[in-house]
């Protein structure tokens, strides 16, 4: 099997520096400063919506601050990767509740993995978007 040609105007430099540092973003706002009530909280049947706004806010919160740091003409792009972020989160929610998602669950780590591969995806997304602006 073989892939097809691709050619591109994205600087690679620039791509691999913004995939660094939204792949940062996001070890530190899924992971250090998650706590169990949002990992949790967010998932459950009711109840959701205020530990699910408070984790995707934190992601809002970190990636506005580093963007800004960097290249501050791209501060919408936080508030995109939060769209993205609540999306993406709340249908995980959605599937761990309505099938009751335990470490346990036969689909439980397949769920986390394509939770976790749609977040990178969206930061190479946008890191094409930011790494081929003019």
């Amino acid at each position: 099997m073989s892939f097809p040609a691709l050619s591109s105007s994205v600087p690679v430099g620039a791509l691999v520096g913004w995939m660094l540092l939204l792949t940062f973003k996001h070890i530190i706002a899924d992971f250090v400063l998650q706590n169990a009530w949002m990992a949790h909280g967010k998932d459950q049947r009711h109840g959701w919506a205020l530990p699910l706004l408070v984790h995707c806010l934190i992601h809002l919160a970190v990636a506005l601050v580093l963007i800004l740091i960097v290249a501050p003409r791209f501060w919408f792009v936080a508030f995109i990767d939060f769209a993205i972020h609540i999306t993406v989160d709340r249908a995980k929610g959605l599937v761990s509740s309505r099938f009751g998602m335990t470490p346990e669950h036969p689909w439980f780590w397949t769920v986390i993995g394509v939770d976790q591969a749609l977040h990178h995806l969206t930061g190479f997304a946008l890191s094409i978007f930011m790494a081929g602006a003019p």
